[in-house]
């Protein structure tokens, strides 16, 4: 069935920039908080359904705007783009209220400086060196854990205007570049991967951290309270993004697998009963799942017919054949999440000319694949590629530590999701 868009809007330019990463539902659907990733602001769009659940208004709240650099002005508001969608049918959309001042303050609650820099306070354990928004997750209690480019979060209020921080976090505390979350029971699980910066090309980070939830009211928290727990955090882990104890050397091992030594943590999903924590590891092409009860750690590979490293997995079937030298049966997952029966994980599959983290995400099936769980969640393996092609696109690319694709395949899956009805 063709989908046409609801709204089109365009987020907020500040002094630093404007772009959009990621955009995450809160907990109810009445709101889309989006990641302005460049212009560093976390924003707000109100939706208005009718009794079927059908989107019948969408709102872009100006005065919920959260700035999170430091010494930000707006430049340019947001804009809203009517007219006739792909369907022909109309779009909709509005602009609401101005831009807080206390919004686009430099200070944290606390009187900290929300990114390094804003004035002369020491900075402890790490501040925020890079505010650069990765994810804004969201949890049941509709607080957003804002993760940072350059390591640390900020724990935002979503359903105050403006947006109001509860929690700050520091980045030896809370390393960077984090884009998986999910939330079991009062717990919400963050990871830590690598930067999407050149910066992140000799980085090798995969980390786990827990959180409960509860623990932030209207109140605000003191600096790293509570403390998270540390559920895992790969000892070859690169000292890097607020990563102090970790090894002091880059990694240069590039991205081809065999080869590189390289992990990076990013999609996250848990299963249903949410025994069960499944974390792709980007570059490795193994996914990490953890038992939320036990905090045991095991590991599935996607690039296997079994999970376990036997034979060759259908990556390897559907994989880009224009060009001898690419690496076959690399599926570079990236996003994920679990199918409404429990029975699969949805993952999206890079391609050999990645947009984005082109130092991390080069791979030979891009596509969506399907993971079959096993043992009641505790493992699992892929089954399937539903494969994507794109050769429209002929802008250059390069894949730095992977190979200098010379063909002609361009299609380049970020994220994979599932509509219910």
């Amino acid at each position: 069935m063709p989908f046409g868009a609801v709204a089109l809007f365009r987020v907020t330019r500040t002094n630093i920039g404007r772009s959009v990463h990621m955009s995450f539902w809160n907990s109810d659907g009445s709101a889309l908080l989006v990641a302005n990733l460049n212009g560093k602001v976390l924003e707000r769009i109100d939706i208005t359904r009718n009794r079927r659940g059908k989107i019948i208004g969408a709102t872009f709240n100006k005065s919920a705007s959260l700035g999170v650099g430091k010494s930000m002005t707006v430049e340019e508001g947001a804009k809203v783009y009517l007219g006739k969608n792909s369907q022909g049918k109309n779009m909709i959309g509005s602009i609401l209220g101005n831009y807080n001042k206390a919004g686009f303050s430099d200070l944290t609650p606390n009187g900290n400086c929300k990114e390094n820099g804003c004035n002369k306070n020491p900075v402890i354990l790490g501040g925020r060196t890079n505010n650069v928004i990765i994810c804004p997750i969201v949890s049941k209690g509709d607080n957003a854990y804002i993760t940072f480019g350059g390591g640390g979060l900020l724990v935002a209020n979503t359903k105050t205007t403006p947006m109001r921080i509860v929690g700050e976090y520091d980045n030896q505390v809370f390393n960077g570049a984090g884009c998986g979350g999910v939330q079991v029971g009062n717990n919400m699980w963050l990871n830590s991967g690598v930067s999407a910066s050149s910066a992140g090309a000799t980085q090798s980070t995969f980390t786990m951290y827990a959180i409960d939830d509860t623990e932030f009211s209207s109140a605000v928290n003191a600096p790293n309270i509570p403390e998270p727990v540390l559920v895992y955090k790969d000892n070859t882990n690169t000292a890097t993004i607020g990563n102090i104890e970790g090894n002091p050397n880059p990694n240069s091992t590039g991205q081809l697998p065999g080869i590189t030594t390289r992990r990076d943590a990013h999609g996250m999903a848990r299963t249903l009963s949410g025994l069960y924590i499944h974390n792709v590891d980007r570059i490795q092409n193994n996914v990490e799942v953890f038992n939320t009860r036990t905090l045991k750690r095991s590991t599935y590979d996607l690039a296997s017919v079994d999970g376990k490293g036997n034979g060759v997995g259908p990556c390897g079937a559907v994989s880009v054949t224009d060009d001898d030298g690419l690496p076959l049966n690399d599926p570079a997952p990236d996003l994920v999440e679990n199918t409404p029966d429990g029975k699969f994980l949805v993952v999206a599959l890079r391609g050999p000319v990645p947009v984005s983290v082109t130092h991390a995400a080069q791979g030979s099936c891009p596509g969506v694949g399907i993971i079959k769980l096993r043992k009641r969640g505790a493992s699992g393996r892929l089954v399937g590629v539903l494969r994507t092609t794109n050769t429209v696109d002929t802008a250059p690319a390069n894949a730095p530590g992977g190979h200098a694709y010379t063909g002609k395949e361009h299609s380049d899956i970020h994220g994979a999701s599932v509509r219910r009805k």
